[in-house]
């Protein structure tokens, strides 16, 4: 008989299982402490746990592990892991360094439905979600097994994370829950291309974390070009369920832009995405694209990146260029593939 992965399992379902075995539920609590904390990989090393219990545990449970395939190190600092996971599929997730900030992009799928134009997961086709174990894996082995002094989590990586909902959101309770990694819901941030039903659930969820939408181009006939999922929700649907998050939640919402040479980097782009900004009262963050050999786009020259960043300065939005890090080792924003 095949074991479930205990890591798939919220602290209140683990309680909800143990209640199954006759066990008392602060049980749960050691477990997760076990798994998360002090990063036990068997049951038999958690040592205030009957062994009768223990017995119960292995005959159903296995405790899940990521393996780690390769690590690259960019000349930048940057970090890209490559994982295997249990079925021979790959994900990637990136460890990025800035001003005094560790951020790790974290994957949610292998692959992805949507085929951005500019990304490279897109390109791969969709396989299957990860499961929340693979998920919070990600997370454990950097801050964990590697020790890194992690300050903020992103899914940005491989994958749309509302596609996956469940599984993200069990994921993100394993992470916040104290018993858990205990890690600051305002320190999580899930970005969309623009699953306007995932965003109207989050919406209702509870989870205090940021959401980051991942916009690229302020006018529908562009913007279904370039972020196909546009043609089933319209720029007008998903600013609508963004003022729906913005009102249940009280978060700011974050407009993520990549910036294409050619494409969508006019100043009548820019007057577009400050009149977004401007009604949904977001931040802007701005990357420059990079490169994937397989796709049709350029990153703009420096003389358009500074007049489309001065444009929407004098709207009076607050905009962050940010650092396209990590392109020599295939790392950077839209460049994640899952390759061996």
């Amino acid at each position: 008989m095949k074991r479930e992965d205990i890591k798939n399992y919220t602290l209140k379902e683990l309680r909800d299982i143990l209640a199954g075995m006759d066990e008392p539920s602060y049980r749960a609590g050691q477990i997760f402490s076990w798994l998360y904390k002090k990063n036990k990989a068997s049951f038999t090393e958690m040592a205030n746990l009957p062994k009768p219990l223990v017995k119960k545990l292995n005959n159903a449970y296995s405790v899940g592990a990521l393996h780690i395939s390769k690590k690259l190190v960019s000349n930048d600092k940057t970090e890209k892991f490559l994982f295997k996971l249990h079925d021979g599929r790959y994900i990637e997730t990136v460890l990025l360094y800035a001003k005094g900030r560790e951020t790790l992009c974290v994957s949610s799928q292998v692959g992805c439905k949507f085929a951005c134009s500019f990304c490279a997961s897109g390109r791969m086709g969709f396989t299957r979600n990860l499961s929340p174990s693979e998920i919070v894996g990600q997370v454990t082995y950097s801050s964990l097994n590697l020790k890194h002094n992690i300050t903020n989590y992103v899914f940005m990586g491989m994958g749309e994370p509302l596609d996956n909902y469940e599984n993200v959101s069990k994921a993100i309770l394993i992470m916040n829950d104290k018993y858990g990694l205990d890690i600051g819901a305002r320190r999580i941030t899930l970005s969309t291309c623009g699953l306007v039903p995932g965003i109207e659930r989050l919406a209702d969820s509870g989870l205090q974390i940021n959401l980051s939408i991942s916009l690229h181009a302020a006018y529908n006939q562009l913007r279904d070009k370039l972020v196909p999922i546009n043609k089933c929700y319209p720029i007008k649907v998903l600013i609508d369920a963004c003022e729906l998050y913005l009102k249940k939640t009280g978060k700011v919402v974050t407009l993520e832009y990549v910036l294409i040479k050619n494409k969508n980097i006019s100043i009548e782009d820019a007057k577009g995405l400050a009149k977004i900004a401007g009604r949904l009262n977001a931040k802007v963050n701005l990357i420059t694209y990079s490169n994937v050999s397989s796709l049709d786009h350029d990153p703009p020259e420096k003389e358009a990146i500074a007049a489309f960043v001065n444009k929407l300065k004098k709207s009076g939005l607050n905009v962050t260029l940010r650092l396209s890090k990590g392109q020599d080792i295939q790392a950077a924003c839209g460049q994640l593939a899952g390759l061996k």
